[in-house]
């Protein structure tokens, strides 16, 4: 079972890492192709390293999300420590450590799908009658995810993306490996141009889409890549390079024939924190086992570890003891579900998805105070006033804030998590945030203690590569960009109405009128000049909000600008600016310019 399994030591794998010090080129391996795998079994085992490496600390294992993509899209805020500085100001250097970690990460991700790649064209001559329909399947999903971590890696680190008729193709993107390199010469590779990189994506997405074309896997391994996978990764390619007549034709296949449907909003409500996993939505979902074999997550050291972020963003509540501990109103008899104190939702979100009550509220007298039991976490002497607490209730009964707020957000002395699985608690304000100080929901430990448990520490939620929504965003943009606006906003209306509790397919009076028309971002407290008035751009942000998208949109889009100007500030950063030939893509990492003699310091990026 592909979701179960980690092989920590491929001892197949020719190459160990990214890095080109002689010693991790040819022998240091316990095995060799000659030897390994003669089976499909064994050749199984090869590929689990693709997905596991999903895992990487670089990657959803615990840095990318709530420290690099978190801070450089300011979805956090939150403590300046490590190189989460850099990135929240968007002004990283050669040395950074998160662009470092992460080019690393996606590399050893690559190698280890070429290393699959291989050991199937191995099998299948050393071994005549073995089953080439199981070995096909192995390979669709190898070009599938070394397709993924391509794009990742060109989005990130390529110098531009490339726009309608290729414009910007002949800039510099990744360096391509393509094979397993048997030589330290072959380690030394220059930057591909973006042309290249992305004919290997989407070359790579149409191969998948090709072998693992009917193939419907059993419950037990509902994580691996499919058709639709592929054709959903290949569509989101063409999209990001602007190629309209096959991005519309890819997507609405995906979205016609895959049998994926939106989930209602119910179960989209609670399908990021551990519930309603592979469901009707998913299209590509990285598997967490929330009982690993034990250990501090990622660094545990042991085979299946979990993934850690929820230890970086946990909610804030009043909760956590035994309610015999006297509350006296100090920082100190706060409890967190994580790590203290490290982020909370940037203030600026708040307002964004539309929340217009403020945060003006006073706290009053508890009318059910329990003097002779005296003050306790459950029994505190003042609460929020009952009349601002009532408006806030009915802004989401009433639907006048976008409910997706209340997917992504827990509201201070409103909203209650189970602290240990079974008693509730009153969500608190992050005390490191002077005004709304939400705590983060999405993939965020809403009902247990993630560092309570000294055997295993690990987030139980599986992360979305792609899932229905973006497919029909990607669409729409695909439609408004072929000039076909209406089929553009149709689809733009059908994410909004589910999100609405709506029929995605009947017209609602919730639906935008244009692509022009008001939304909730246009909220009177901190108007967005660009999202208010942008239904492509405002969906896409608020629908896949903290699922490691909206970075790319910006570089696509050259948003950095109006984002520093809305979100104005972070922690620890002077007021926010955007240095437009510098920061829409990161540096090569420093690491790579000392040890690949083919880029040198003229091949890194601009502004570094």
């Amino acid at each position: 079972m592909i979701k179960k399994k980690y092989i920590a030591a491929l001892a197949f794998i020719l190459i160990a890492g990214c890095k080109k010090a002689p010693i991790n080129v040819g022998p240091p391996n316990q095995y060799s192709s000659s030897t390994y795998p003669t089976t499909v079994t064994q050749l199984q085992t090869v590929l689990v390293s693709c997905y596991s490496n999903l895992r990487d600390v670089g990657l959803f294992g615990f840095d990318l999300l709530p420290r690099m993509l978190g801070q450089s899209t300011h979805t956090l805020n939150g403590n300046p420590f490590s190189f989460t500085s850099e990135m929240a100001a968007n002004n990283l250097t050669v040395g950074d450590g998160g662009a470092q970690e992460t080019w690393n990460a996606l590399y050893a991700g690559v190698k280890n799908c070429n290393v699959t790649i291989y050991a199937a064209g191995v099998l299948l001559k050393t071994n005549p009658s073995v089953d080439k329909t199981a070995v096909n399947l192995i390979v669709g999903q190898a070009y599938c995810l070394r397709g993924w971590y391509y794009m990742q890696l060109e989005c990130f680190y390529g110098e531009a993306y490339m726009q309608a008729g290729g414009v910007n193709g002949d800039k510099l993107g990744v360096p391509l490996y393509t094979e397993v390199p048997a030589s330290l010469a072959a380690t030394q590779v220059a930057r591909s141009p973006v042309k290249d990189v992305w004919a290997l994506v989407i070359s790579d997405e149409i191969q998948a889409a090709a072998l693992l074309k009917g193939q419907v896997w059993p419950a037990t391994d509902a994580a691996r890549a499919t058709e639709w996978s592929a054709k959903g990764l290949l569509g989101k390619a063409y999209v990001y390079t602007q190629d309209w007549a096959n991005a519309k034709t890819t997507l609405i296949d995906v979205i016609t024939n895959s049998t994926k449907t939106l989930m209602p909003y119910a179960t989209y409500h609670n399908a990021f924190n551990g519930s309603n996993k592979f469901n009707s939505e998913s299209l590509l979902e990285l598997y967490i086992d929330p009982n690993p074999q034990g250990g501090y997550g990622i660094y545990s050291g042991v085979a299946n570890s979990a993934t850690i972020d929820g230890l970086l963003w946990p909610p804030v509540t009043f909760g956590g003891y035994n309610g015999s501990t006297p509350y006296d109103g100090t920082q100190n008899q706060i409890q967190y579900l994580g790590y203290g104190g490290n982020f909370y939702i940037h203030d600026q979100n708040i307002l964004r998805f539309g929340y217009t009550l403020g945060n003006n509220y006073a706290l009053v007298p508890n009318p059910k105070y329990n003097a002779a039991t005296g003050p306790t976490y459950f029994n505190q002497q003042l609460v929020m006033d009952p009349v601002y607490q009532q408006a806030a209730l009915q802004a989401r009964t009433n639907n006048t804030t976008d409910p997706r707020l209340y997917v992504n957000a827990l509201q201070p002395r409103v909203d209650s998590v189970q602290f240990d699985g079974i008693h509730w608690a009153l969500v608190a304000t992050n005390p490191m945030s002077s005004t709304y100080g939400w705590s983060l929901r999405k993939y965020s430990p809403i009902d247990y203690n993630i560092s309570a448990n000294t055997t295993v520490v690990s987030d139980k939620w599986d992360y979305y590569l792609l899932r229905l929504a973006d497919v029909y965003l990607l669409y729409a943009e695909a439609c408004i960009g072929s000039g076909d606006n209406a089929n553009g906003l149709e689809y733009l209306n059908r994410v909004k109405r589910r999100a609405y509790s709506l029929p995605i397919t009947t017209p609602s009076v919730i639906d935008y009128k244009s692509l022009t028309d008001v939304t909730p971002a246009a909220n009177p407290l901190s108007p967005d000049p660009v999202l208010g008035h942008n239904p492509l751009y405002y969906e896409r942000w608020a629908e896949l909000f903290n699922e490691g998208t909206w970075w790319f949109d910006v570089c696509r889009w050259k948003l950095g600008d109006s984002e520093a100007a809305y979100y104005k500030t972070a922690i620890g950063i002077p007021p926010l600016t955007f240095n437009d030939s510098k920061s829409y893509v990161w540096p090569i990492p420093l690491s790579e310019l000392n040890s690949n003699s083919k880029i040198t310091p003229n091949d890194q990026n601009p502004g570094y």
